[in-house]
């Protein structure tokens, strides 16, 4: 039996760096989107603007990695499989998602370790979102 490692912070929330850190996540995330081409499927389903996503991604994931709940104190249970069904999520759009989360956090200097650890629980999020 291996035991793992103990994480060098209690939350992800902490190890990551707090909001402002989460707050250069998103806003990274949101910036590659409109600037890369190879994001374009996943730019063309968040509509005109992206500032509304900005901030419920950010509030969604202080809470998520075991910070403030900011996202549930506005609009409560996140339900995100029902809120993102009215959008078609496929593979491609998947793994745009987590390619683009994945360059977001290398540039914002995420922990290698915690960029891993991230990596494996938004590919389980990401492919349960998938409706087609």
């Amino acid at each position: 039996m291996q035991i793992e490692e103990k994480p060098p912070f209690d939350t992800p929330f902490e190890w990551i760096g707090g909001e402002d850190k989460v707050r250069a996540l998103v806003d990274r995330f949101y910036d590659l989107m409109d600037l890369e081409p190879g994001y374009k499927a996943l730019r063309d389903a968040h509509g005109s603007t992206l500032q509304d996503a900005r901030d419920k991604l950010f509030w969604f994931l202080c809470g998520w990695l075991g910070g403030p709940d900011h996202y549930q104190q506005r609009f409560g249970h996140p339900r995100l499989r029902m809120r993102h069904m009215p959008f078609s999520i496929g593979i491609l759009e998947r793994d745009q998602w987590l390619a683009c989360m994945d360059q977001a956090m290398g540039d914002v200097g995420v922990d290698d370790k915690l960029r891993s650890r991230l990596g494996q629980s938004f590919f389980q999020t990401a492919d349960w979102m998938r409706n087609r």
